[in-house]
């Protein structure tokens, strides 16, 4: 477990609290060499002022230099100097008076005692880790947004904020210095990415499961984290997302922030931007010379776009939105009608769509790549009656067809040559790649970067050891870090 050090100016500004061994001056922390006999440190750094080149800048700029994790960090300090005003979630101040135009308030960890201030909050620290706010908002016409937002020293709290300032920190710190201790101790932490309310995860129960239990056969304890978990990460030395991925989401904003702080991610917030997207896919794969299904981008902009796809590509044909996920965004249009009305409803949402030629196959090829290997494959044959493997329904449910886990010794080399090749245009990641093979001639369809493991179905053939391969990766570039 991360060892927490309590920064502050002097001793004293810690009486007003708990004695905790966790506390040391901000001179003690600056002696050279200071607490680097161990890497796995947090720092919490309550110093009066983060200004430049005072103490608490240099005792931020220490923590990284030392490869401490630190909150906040020196790119948080400069980031408040410069860049203040953001977009903030509107839900929770509507509750508030319509005559009120001026908000102001105290943050702790990102956390409020005012329940309509719970996301506003969130938004804030996930964007500023300090751990008190001094807040301002105003109101200008029916959007409210920060005027003012800057560091607040703890030491000049009052006694009812002390109060808050102590529970909030508590929580925040996971009772560190008083948690009792664990049956067995980890030599790294994993924090695993889920969305509870996702009814199509990335993992269901077993795996999530079977992947905590491969963790720590390798010293490696895991913990799961949701979407309002940010600022957890510090905690952590690898983050495994295992929530359904969009640059336009939580889990992109998790991945980019866990980088930022030094962890392993998978997957990482690069691969994340050019998954999403299949018309960068599309690009990508046809300037390396790989099979994909003949492709067209349609331009809103365009007057000859319906032309053009008859002559190119023809009838039946498939659109896609370029960051759709799990078939919601992907239609066949089997006549001029069907096209030019989900033309339509796309181009609301989309400037760009892509359209590709329609190949039916009984079934998709899956090949799990993770660090340029090839380490699972999948059979998923489409839905009863359907064109698709999965199908949704106008009711929210969708079905699917069946599908079979093989031994990759058994798949075509040409198939699993075809996936490795796209996956290490993306990087050396945890990829899936979807193919069709259509008289022997494998077509990719789309690189997932956080594919699905379910257990029960990809895997069926490898068994644990699929979930022991995935978690040796994660340990082996964790100790890489360290070196």
């Amino acid at each position: 477990m991360a060892q927490l050090l309590i920064v502050t100016d002097d001793a004293s500004d810690w009486r007003p609290y708990l004695p905790s061994d966790s506390m040391v001056t901000v001179n003690d922390y600056l002696n050279m060499g200071a607490f680097t006999d161990n890497n796995s440190v947090q720092v919490l750094n309550l110093c009066r002022s983060y200004d430049y080149l005072t103490t608490g800048y240099y005792c931020s700029l220490m923590a990284e230099a030392r490869g401490h994790r630190v909150i906040p960090s020196v790119m948080t300090i400069n980031d408040l100097s410069q860049d203040r005003f953001f977009s903030l979630p509107q839900s929770g101040l509507d509750r508030l008076s319509p005559e009120q135009t001026r908000l102001r308030f105290k943050l702790y960890f990102g956390q409020s005692e005012r329940e309509e201030l719970e996301r506003i909050g969130h938004k804030i620290f996930e964007r500023f880790n300090v751990p008190v706010l001094d807040v301002e908002l105003v109101k200008g016409g029916d959007k409210w947004q920060v005027s003012h937002i800057a560091p607040f020293p703890f030491q000049q709290l009052t006694d009812s904020e002390q109060d808050l300032f102590a529970n909030y920190l508590e929580a925040f710190s996971r009772k560190v210095w008083r948690a009792p201790k664990r049956k067995k101790s980890y030599r790294y932490e994993m924090a695993m990415l889920v969305d509870e309310n996702e009814k199509m995860p990335p993992s269901n129960n077993g795996a999530i499961k079977r992947f905590i239990k491969a963790a720590n056969r390798i010293g490696m304890d895991m913990q799961l984290l949701g979407r309002r978990d940010m600022s957890r990460l510090s905690e952590f030395d690898g983050l495994f997302i295992r929530a359904t991925t969009n640059i336009s989401n939580f889990t992109y904003r998790f991945a980019k922030n866990a980088e930022q702080m030094g962890l392993v991610v998978m997957d990482d917030p690069e691969s994340i931007m050019k998954c999403t997207n299949k018309v960068f896919l599309t690009e990508l794969l046809l300037n390396h010379k790989i099979s994909v299904p003949k492709s067209l981008i349609l331009n809103e902009s365009d007057p000859n776009w319906e032309e053009t796809l008859l002559e190119e590509i023809g009838l039946p044909a498939v659109l896609k939105v370029p960051d759709g996920a799990f078939s919601l965004g992907v239609v066949k249009v089997k006549d001029i009608d069907s096209l030019r009305a989900e033309a339509k409803r796309i181009f609301q949402h989309s400037t760009l769509i892509l359209a590709q030629e329609y190949l039916p196959t009984p079934f998709d090829w899956r090949i799990g790549i993770l660090n340029r290997q090839p380490i699972y494959a999948c059979r998923y044959y489409m839905s009863r009656g359907h064109w698709q493997i999965y199908e949704h329904h106008k009711n929210g449910k969708f079905t699917s067809g069946s599908y079979d886990a093989q031994d990759l010794k058994t798949v075509p080399s040409q198939v699993v040559d075809a996936a490795l090749k796209s996956a290490n245009l993306i990087g050396s990641g945890f990829y899936g790649v979807d193919l069709k093979e259509v008289d022997g001639q494998p077509y990719v369809i789309e690189i997932n970067d956080n594919p699905s493991i379910d257990h029960g179905i990809e895997d069926l053939f490898y068994g644990d050891l699929l979930y022991d391969r995935i978690m040796t990766e994660f340990l082996r570039r964790i100790q890489l870090r360290g070196l």
